[in-house]
């Protein structure tokens, strides 16, 4: 069963760059362009340390996220906003420490997890412009996501200490993009009554 649920967290991870490559393309999302350079820098990280521990689970999502952050930061140059503020560049600098502590320990866990903190810190620039701009968003890219994840939460055997870094991963990634799920939809009518 675990397998038919790596497989359908891998398709909805594949689906959701194609349909904000859509929506970007459309002028109907504008990603943040430093929040997809650190992204992409962070899942690679994550990728490649998941794959240095032989994760069976959760290196699926993470290395299909690794290719979705490289669709769209190619994307975010022309299409996308922000750049090099305050905000921007220390969470540009967070995940240059989170590569060169993961260099520095040769420690798969310790990046997984500087990873998954370096990731939320790269997120902070795209929430506040979501946060401030939601019609800057589709909500459909994110929620793709978080289903995705979801199926990767449910594809893990058992729930147990040793599983916390297979656990980690997908339950970070739900959280955080059902957060822009939030933000993006919070103001639409259908959600007021």
């Amino acid at each position: 069963m675990n397998a038919l649920f790596i497989i359908i967290s891998s398709l909805l991870a594949l689906i959701s760059p194609l349909v904000y490559a859509r929506a970007i393309f459309s002028g109907n999302a504008k990603p943040h362009r430093t929040t997809r350079l650190v992204l992409l820098i962070i899942s690679l990280l994550a990728t490649l340390s998941l794959f240095v521990q032989k994760d069976t689970v959760a290196i699926y999502l993470a290395g299909i996220s690794t290719l979705q952050s490289i669709l769209i930061f190619i994307l975010s140059i022309q299409y996308g906003m922000g750049g090099w503020s305050k905000v921007d560049v220390f969470c540009l600098m967070v995940a240059i420490f989170g590569i060169i502590l993961w260099q520095t320990t040769k420690n798969p866990s310790l990046a997984l997890y500087a990873s998954i903190l370096a990731d939320f810190i790269g997120m902070i620039p795209a929430l506040i412009k979501t946060y401030n701009f939601p019609k800057t968003e589709v909500w459909t890219f994110y929620a793709l996501d978080v289903c995705a994840a979801l199926f990767s939460l449910f594809a893990i055997k058992s729930f147990t200490v040793f599983t916390v870094q297979q656990f980690a991963y997908p339950l970070y990634i739900t959280c955080i993009n059902f957060l822009m799920v939030v933000l993006i939809v919070r103001d639409r009518k259908i959600f007021k009554r």
